[in-house]
């Protein structure tokens, strides 16, 4: 079948489907824009240099030569390209593979679970199928943005073939645990897949952890914290919280507040006529796709055991059960709305009477309008999955209190948990703690509800889905930016005896070793990345030789340098430079000025650390910012605290200096950095042999002042100014250790 021509461009989002509803009329294709939050988050960064590529839902069989060339006119007038897919490929990939196999199991639903080779098949076939379109549309050095389970394969087929794209993919369901992963067959491609990728993104810490773990154990791959390391190449993975169009729902709240009862929707009005039967009238929200995972039996079973046990609530609170149809052609989910239907019409006629239904049932997708009056009529959403990559409907319902008051009961399966941690959370597999949570949420006081609900609204108004999108597609232009430098060497045997041999033979050597993650390899706990007795053995053979200057130049503190190499009387930099004492001396002298001007720069990088942390916040001292930590997921925080120490130092390092304080970091004033202090020496010194080795962004500042005929070494493959890289710091303290020795 003819295809439209494209242009290529530099940026491209590919998705199982493009972000358009494609409806067969009787002689024509209608084509109407998606409003999810995927489609609304992607858009807002696009833009005339960007395409995305994607099914339009329509199997290929159903187009004519000419339907297919006005459809993709049409498409091409959006950016949009779309990819043919037969019936058979979608039985097989989409229906098979992805939905039958990969959804329940990631969703912790194994005996849902069904593998078959055939489908795997496709499944294969249709991602190279994508991977044909995208590279014969992207311009050298661009980008590439996958997403979600059903293209886990793309980015390795698209590295493959185009190792100069910048590639990105983002699971948007759960990723689960190593134990449940590991059942699936193909569980190496999958992972070989997804590392395809430059930064791999997930909604929660859990699924970022669990994914790396499996990686840990199924690849073998080594892992700095969220630095996998593959294939010659440093794969980020990272947490990004989806949010919504805040703004779109609060406004549309507002506009519906002033609506006039002649402009009411009957939903609205039948809402009301239950909110005005008694004063004490409740409506409780139930809203969910019709998926086993969404746990609408267990929240009604739950109601149920609610009713029986607060009686006083008879004829006064009412479930409003929106389910929206999903796959009914499947026997699971058949199934699953026969069991619904059931239930439902059980409890109605166990409790209804005259006047009253426990339960209002609606099984039919709502327009957004509907979908407003729904969120802004209930005093109470339950939305208790039993598993959920995010739920943004919590999120919807929350933006649309435009009086700040209802209680939001979520699962604490579903993703939007972490961050909506005012909300009652409940395990939604404990049937009686569901019923209990209801009659909390029921009794709570109105300055209650307003508190919790500020402080959610105000997450969500922060941290949108453009910001989500903004966000990893930032991270991903600056790991594109910082790829490792190619002409940067790694030090082979024949260049270190050359370098040792020239030590040797030379009479006025100075070395400058930075500490942690150089001399000394990187632990969690600062306090236990303590010097080796070898090393110290090593330093002090040196230090004996009167011909070797050496400066340990560190982040660390005076007290630390002081107990760990004070008696070897080298010349010490603390604090990245701030403080320096030389060998001789007792004292440290203060090379910093005070100023807090950095404060203005810092800011915005704890501000934005904080919205993507939930549970941690920013003190302002007069003299000192604080990041508090303490009720944050303790895993989290400690990578947390790499990654912002990491941005502080390749930013600002000389305004500031950075402190481990107790479950927070604070940042005080300073006017250096590493370089002001090797600058110094080389003016005040005639060397003939200078020898520099660091592995942190702030390391840079040294190599950067050396002379050419400096050697200068970075422990690990990052980018980086210094001529030669190795891998860890035992390199690093073997050639020390043959500096040191007599043997020439």
């Amino acid at each position: 079948m003819p295809k439209l021509r494209f242009e290529m461009v530099k940026n491209v989002i590919v998705s199982n489907r493009l972000p358009i509803q494609l409806s067969k009329l009787e002689n024509s294709f209608q084509l109407t824009p998606s409003t999810g939050g995927l489609a609304t988050g992607v858009n807002s960064i696009r833009d005339e240099s960007s395409v995305w590529i994607g099914w339009s839902g329509i199997e290929s069989e159903e187009f004519t030569t000419k339907s297919r060339l006005e459809v993709d006119k049409n498409l091409k007038d959006q950016n949009l390209i779309q990819i043919d897919l037969s019936s058979e490929e979608i039985e097989k990939y989409y229906y098979g593979l992805s939905n039958k196999s990969l959804w329940p199991l990631f969703h912790y639903f194994i005996d849902y679970s069904k593998f078959d080779e055939d489908h795997w098949n496709s499944y294969l076939t249709v991602n190279k199928k994508f991977c044909d379109i995208v590279i014969s549309n992207v311009e050298k050095n661009g980008t590439v943005w996958v997403h979600d389970y059903q293209l886990m394969l793309l980015p390795k087929m698209i590295r493959d073939k185009r190792p100069d794209l910048s590639i990105g993919f983002f699971l948007h369901i759960p990723f689960p645990s190593f134990e449940i992963f590991r059942i699936f067959p193909r569980r190496k491609e999958l992972l070989e897949g997804i590392l395809g990728a430059d930064l791999v993104g997930f909604h929660t810490y859990n699924y970022e952890r669990h994914f790396i773990s499996s990686v840990k154990r199924i690849l073998r791959k080594e892992v700095n914290f969220n630095r996998v390391s593959h294939n010659s190449r440093e794969v980020i993975v990272n947490t990004f919280p989806m949010g919504i169009d805040y703004e779109k729902f609060y406004n549309a709240a507002k506009i519906h507040d002033k609506l006039k009862k002649s402009q009411e929707s009957n939903l609205k009005k039948q809402l009301d006529i239950h909110k005005k039967s008694s004063q004490k009238s409740k409506l409780i929200l139930s809203i969910d796709r019709l998926d086993y995972t969404k746990g609408i039996i267990n929240r009604v079973k739950a109601f149920e055991i609610f009713l029986e046990k607060h009686p006083q609530y008879l004829e006064k609170v009412r479930l409003v059960m929106l389910t929206v149809p999903s796959r009914s052609d499947v026997l699971d989910y058949k199934n699953l709305k026969k069991e619904t239907d059931e239930l439902v019409g059980r409890i109605n006629g166990k409790f209804a009477t005259v006047n009253w239904t426990p339960v209002w049932y609606y099984y039919r997708a709502m327009n957004f309008d509907d979908l407003i009056d729904l969120y802004m009529s209930s005093d109470i959403a339950m939305i208790t999955p039993l598993r959920d990559g995010m739920n943004l409907v919590a999120k919807e319902f929350v933006s649309t209190r435009i009086n700040s008051d209802g209680v939001l009961i979520l699962s604490e399966m579903a993703g939007a948990s972490i961050e909506l941690f005012d909300s009652i959370r409940v395990n939604p597999f404990d049937l009686d703690q569901m019923a209990e949570s209801i009659h909390e949420a029921l009794k709570m006081p109105k300055k209650e509800q307003k508190r919790r609900m500020l402080t959610m609204q105000k997450r969500l108004s922060r941290y949108t889905v453009q910001r989500w999108a903004e966000d990893f597609t930032e991270l991903l232009s600056k790991k594109l930016n910082s790829s490792f430098d190619n002409e940067t060497t790694k030090l082979s045997r024949a260049l270190e005896i050359n370098i040792i041999n020239n030590f040797k033979s030379s009479s006025k050597k100075v070395l400058f070793l930075d500490y942690d993650g150089t001399l000394s390899d990187f632990n969690s706990n600062p306090d236990l990345a303590i010097p080796q007795k070898s090393l110290l053995k090593v330093l002090k053979a040196l230090n004996n030789d009167l011909g070797t200057q050496i400066f340990i130049v560190s982040g660390r503190d005076q007290k630390f340098l002081d107990r760990w190499f004070g008696k070897l009387d080298i010349n010490m930099a603390a604090e990245h430079g701030n403080f320096v004492k030389y060998s001789g001396s007792k004292k440290w002298i203060c090379k910093g000025q005070e100023d807090i001007k950095w404060k203005n720069d810092v800011s915005p990088i704890f501000q934005s650390f904080t919205d993507n942390t939930p549970g941690t916040f920013i003190e302002n001292k007069k003299n000192t910012l604080v990041w508090h930590y303490r009720k944050t997921d303790p895993e989290l925080a400690k990578r947390r605290i790499i990654e912002l120490k990491t941005v502080l130092s390749s930013l600002i390092t000389e305004k500031i200096s950075v402190i481990d304080g107790n479950k927070a970091l604070e940042v005080t004033n300073i006017s250096i950095n590493k370089g002001n202090i090797i600058s110094e020496v080389l003016t005040n010194n005639k060397l003939d042999f200078i020898f520099c080795c660091g592995d942190d962004t702030s390391d840079e500042y040294m190599f950067n002042v050396l002379p050419e005929k400096s050697i200068s070494i970075k422990v690990g493959e990052k980018n980086t100014s210094a001529k030669y890289y190795v891998n860890s710091p035992t390199d690093i303290k073997s050639i020390l250790k043959k500096f040191s020795s007599s043997e020439k």
